[in-house]
Protein backbone atom coordinates (compact mmCIF):
# COMPACT_ATOMS: atom_id res chain seq x y z
CA UNK A 1 0.00 0.00 0.00
CA UNK A 2 1.46 3.32 -1.07
CA UNK A 3 1.20 6.17 1.44
CA UNK A 4 -1.26 8.87 0.37
CA UNK A 5 -1.09 11.02 3.51
CA UNK A 6 2.06 12.69 4.84
CA UNK A 7 3.62 10.33 7.42
CA UNK A 8 4.22 13.11 9.96
CA UNK A 9 0.55 14.09 9.90
CA UNK A 10 -0.56 10.46 10.01
CA UNK A 11 1.65 9.80 13.05
CA UNK A 12 0.21 12.92 14.71
CA UNK A 13 -3.34 11.67 14.07
CA UNK A 14 -2.48 8.23 15.43
CA UNK A 15 -1.10 9.84 18.59
CA UNK A 16 -4.41 11.57 19.25
CA UNK A 17 -6.90 8.70 19.23
CA UNK A 18 -8.61 7.13 22.23
CA UNK A 19 -6.53 4.26 23.59
CA UNK A 20 -7.27 0.93 21.90
CA UNK A 21 -7.28 -2.55 23.53
CA UNK A 22 -3.73 -3.75 24.21
CA UNK A 23 -4.36 -6.93 22.24
CA UNK A 24 -4.44 -4.89 19.03
CA UNK A 25 -0.80 -3.89 19.45
CA UNK A 26 0.05 -7.58 19.92
CA UNK A 27 -1.78 -8.53 16.72
CA UNK A 28 -0.05 -5.72 14.83
CA UNK A 29 3.39 -6.78 16.06
CA UNK A 30 2.77 -10.47 15.29
CA UNK A 31 1.37 -9.76 11.84
CA UNK A 32 4.31 -7.60 10.79
CA UNK A 33 6.74 -10.20 12.12
CA UNK A 34 5.14 -13.26 10.52
CA UNK A 35 3.02 -12.25 7.52
CA UNK A 36 4.52 -11.01 4.23
CA UNK A 37 1.16 -9.39 3.48
CA UNK A 38 1.17 -7.38 6.72
CA UNK A 39 0.38 -4.17 4.81
CA UNK A 40 -3.22 -5.44 4.69
CA UNK A 41 -3.54 -4.70 8.43
CA UNK A 42 -5.94 -1.83 9.15
CA UNK A 43 -3.75 -0.05 11.70
CA UNK A 44 -4.62 2.03 14.80
CA UNK A 45 -6.14 5.06 13.05
CA UNK A 46 -8.65 3.03 11.07
CA UNK A 47 -9.28 0.74 14.05
CA UNK A 48 -10.23 3.78 16.13
CA UNK A 49 -12.58 4.95 13.37
CA UNK A 50 -14.24 1.54 13.10
CA UNK A 51 -14.64 1.31 16.87
CA UNK A 52 -16.25 4.75 16.97
CA UNK A 53 -18.63 3.91 14.10
CA UNK A 54 -19.82 0.82 15.99
CA UNK A 55 -20.53 3.03 19.01
CA UNK A 56 -22.25 5.74 16.96
CA UNK A 57 -24.43 3.36 14.94
CA UNK A 58 -25.06 1.94 17.57
CA UNK A 59 -24.40 -1.63 16.46
CA UNK A 60 -25.26 -4.88 18.17
CA UNK A 61 -24.59 -7.13 15.15
CA UNK A 62 -21.63 -6.54 12.82
CA UNK A 63 -20.78 -8.40 9.62
CA UNK A 64 -17.14 -8.32 8.52
CA UNK A 65 -16.07 -9.48 5.05
CA UNK A 66 -12.36 -10.27 5.31
CA UNK A 67 -10.94 -11.17 8.74
CA UNK A 68 -7.20 -11.33 7.99
CA UNK A 69 -5.44 -11.68 11.38
CA UNK A 70 -8.34 -10.29 13.39
CA UNK A 71 -7.21 -6.71 14.01
CA UNK A 72 -10.29 -4.86 12.77
CA UNK A 73 -12.66 -7.50 14.14
CA UNK A 74 -11.27 -7.15 17.64
CA UNK A 75 -11.37 -3.35 17.44
CA UNK A 76 -15.07 -3.42 16.51
CA UNK A 77 -15.92 -6.16 19.01
CA UNK A 78 -14.45 -4.03 21.80
CA UNK A 79 -17.21 -1.47 21.14
CA UNK A 80 -20.09 -3.94 20.99
CA UNK A 81 -22.43 -4.37 23.97
CA UNK A 82 -22.16 -7.45 26.14
CA UNK A 83 -24.75 -9.29 24.03
CA UNK A 84 -23.27 -8.06 20.75
CA UNK A 85 -22.00 -10.29 17.97
CA UNK A 86 -19.51 -9.90 15.14
CA UNK A 87 -19.58 -12.44 12.34
CA UNK A 88 -16.45 -12.46 10.19
CA UNK A 89 -15.97 -14.16 6.81
CA UNK A 90 -12.49 -15.50 5.95
CA UNK A 91 -11.17 -18.14 3.53
CA UNK A 92 -7.51 -18.30 4.70
CA UNK A 93 -7.11 -21.07 7.33
CA UNK A 94 -3.77 -19.68 8.56
CA UNK A 95 -5.24 -16.21 9.11
CA UNK A 96 -8.22 -17.74 10.92
CA UNK A 97 -5.93 -19.69 13.27
CA UNK A 98 -3.87 -16.58 14.07
CA UNK A 99 -6.96 -14.47 14.74
CA UNK A 100 -8.63 -17.11 16.90
CA UNK A 101 -5.56 -17.41 19.13
CA UNK A 102 -5.76 -13.70 19.90
CA UNK A 103 -9.55 -13.76 20.31
CA UNK A 104 -9.28 -16.55 22.88
CA UNK A 105 -7.04 -14.34 25.04
CA UNK A 106 -9.32 -11.30 25.23
CA UNK A 107 -12.74 -10.63 26.79
CA UNK A 108 -13.96 -9.28 23.44
CA UNK A 109 -13.13 -12.42 21.50
CA UNK A 110 -16.20 -14.25 22.76
CA UNK A 111 -18.36 -11.85 20.73
CA UNK A 112 -16.68 -12.90 17.47
CA UNK A 113 -17.73 -15.83 15.29
CA UNK A 114 -15.72 -16.81 12.22
CA UNK A 115 -17.31 -18.28 9.11
CA UNK A 116 -14.63 -20.10 7.10
CA UNK A 117 -14.92 -20.34 3.34
CA UNK A 118 -15.69 -18.06 0.41
CA UNK A 119 -17.40 -14.89 1.61
CA UNK A 120 -19.82 -14.81 -1.33
CA UNK A 121 -21.10 -18.25 -0.30
CA UNK A 122 -21.39 -17.16 3.34
CA UNK A 123 -23.31 -14.03 2.38
CA UNK A 124 -25.74 -16.14 0.37
CA UNK A 125 -26.24 -18.43 3.39
CA UNK A 126 -26.95 -15.42 5.63
CA UNK A 127 -30.02 -14.38 3.65
CA UNK A 128 -32.76 -13.18 5.99
CA UNK A 129 -30.39 -12.12 8.76
CA UNK A 130 -29.98 -8.45 9.70
CA UNK A 131 -26.85 -6.54 10.67
CA UNK A 132 -26.30 -3.01 11.97
CA UNK A 133 -22.90 -2.49 10.35
CA UNK A 134 -21.06 -4.19 7.49
CA UNK A 135 -17.29 -3.81 7.11
CA UNK A 136 -15.75 -4.83 3.78
CA UNK A 137 -12.00 -5.47 3.50
CA UNK A 138 -11.54 -8.51 1.28
CA UNK A 139 -10.33 -9.30 -2.26
CA UNK A 140 -10.82 -6.13 -4.26
CA UNK A 141 -11.98 -7.73 -7.51
CA UNK A 142 -15.21 -8.79 -5.82
CA UNK A 143 -16.05 -5.50 -4.08
CA UNK A 144 -19.09 -4.75 -6.29
CA UNK A 145 -20.41 -8.30 -5.78
CA UNK A 146 -19.88 -8.14 -2.02
CA UNK A 147 -21.79 -4.86 -1.94
CA UNK A 148 -24.74 -6.28 -3.86
CA UNK A 149 -24.92 -9.39 -1.72
CA UNK A 150 -24.34 -7.74 1.68
CA UNK A 151 -26.55 -4.68 1.30
CA UNK A 152 -29.85 -6.60 1.73
CA UNK A 153 -28.50 -7.81 5.09
CA UNK A 154 -28.00 -4.26 6.37
CA UNK A 155 -30.82 -2.68 8.35
CA UNK A 156 -32.20 0.75 7.39
CA UNK A 157 -30.09 3.31 9.21
CA UNK A 158 -27.16 0.88 9.33
CA UNK A 159 -23.64 1.58 8.09
CA UNK A 160 -21.72 0.01 5.21
CA UNK A 161 -17.98 0.64 5.60
CA UNK A 162 -15.34 -0.34 3.03
CA UNK A 163 -11.54 -0.18 3.23
CA UNK A 164 -8.99 0.60 0.48
CA UNK A 165 -11.39 2.65 -1.63
CA UNK A 166 -8.63 5.03 -2.76
CA UNK A 167 -6.47 1.99 -3.61
CA UNK A 168 -3.15 3.84 -3.33
CA UNK A 169 -4.40 6.39 -5.85
CA UNK A 170 -4.92 3.84 -8.61
CA UNK A 171 -8.63 4.69 -8.77
CA UNK A 172 -7.58 7.84 -10.66
CA UNK A 173 -6.36 5.81 -13.65
CA UNK A 174 -7.53 2.21 -13.14
CA UNK A 175 -5.99 -0.49 -15.33
CA UNK A 176 -5.86 -3.81 -13.45
CA UNK A 177 -8.95 -5.88 -12.52
CA UNK A 178 -8.61 -4.78 -8.88
CA UNK A 179 -8.28 -1.12 -9.87
CA UNK A 180 -11.35 -1.31 -12.08
CA UNK A 181 -13.38 -3.14 -9.43
CA UNK A 182 -12.64 -0.54 -6.75
CA UNK A 183 -13.50 2.28 -9.15
CA UNK A 184 -16.74 0.49 -10.06
CA UNK A 185 -17.54 -0.03 -6.38
CA UNK A 186 -17.03 3.67 -5.67
CA UNK A 187 -19.39 4.64 -8.49
CA UNK A 188 -21.95 2.08 -7.36
CA UNK A 189 -22.07 3.43 -3.81
CA UNK A 190 -22.12 7.05 -4.96
CA UNK A 191 -25.02 6.42 -7.34
CA UNK A 192 -27.06 4.21 -5.01
CA UNK A 193 -30.25 6.17 -4.21
CA UNK A 194 -30.69 4.19 -1.00
CA UNK A 195 -27.36 5.29 0.50
CA UNK A 196 -25.76 8.46 1.88
CA UNK A 197 -22.00 8.09 1.48
CA UNK A 198 -18.65 9.77 2.02
CA UNK A 199 -15.19 8.59 0.93
CA UNK A 200 -12.70 9.52 3.65
CA UNK A 201 -8.98 9.99 3.03
CA UNK A 202 -8.11 7.85 6.07
CA UNK A 203 -5.24 5.44 5.43
CA UNK A 204 -5.91 4.00 1.94
CA UNK A 205 -9.43 5.40 1.70
CA UNK A 206 -12.43 4.41 3.83
CA UNK A 207 -15.96 4.68 2.50
CA UNK A 208 -18.72 5.16 5.07
CA UNK A 209 -22.29 4.86 3.77
CA UNK A 210 -25.58 4.92 5.65
CA UNK A 211 -28.59 2.99 4.39
CA UNK A 212 -31.53 5.35 4.21
CA UNK A 213 -34.65 4.75 6.25
CA UNK A 214 -38.14 4.87 4.74
CA UNK A 215 -38.61 8.40 6.03
CA UNK A 216 -35.31 9.68 4.59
Amino acid sequence: MERLIDKTLEDYARAHITALPEALAEIEHYTHAHRPDAAMLSGPLEAALLRLLVLLCPARRVLEIGLFTGYSALAMASALPADGELLSCEKDPEAIAIAQRFFDRTPYGRKIRIRAGLALDTLEALRGQVFDLVFLDADKENYPLYYDRALPLLRPGGLFVADNTLWSGRVLAPTTPADLAIAAFNRKVQNDPDMDAVLLTVRDGVTVARKKTAAA
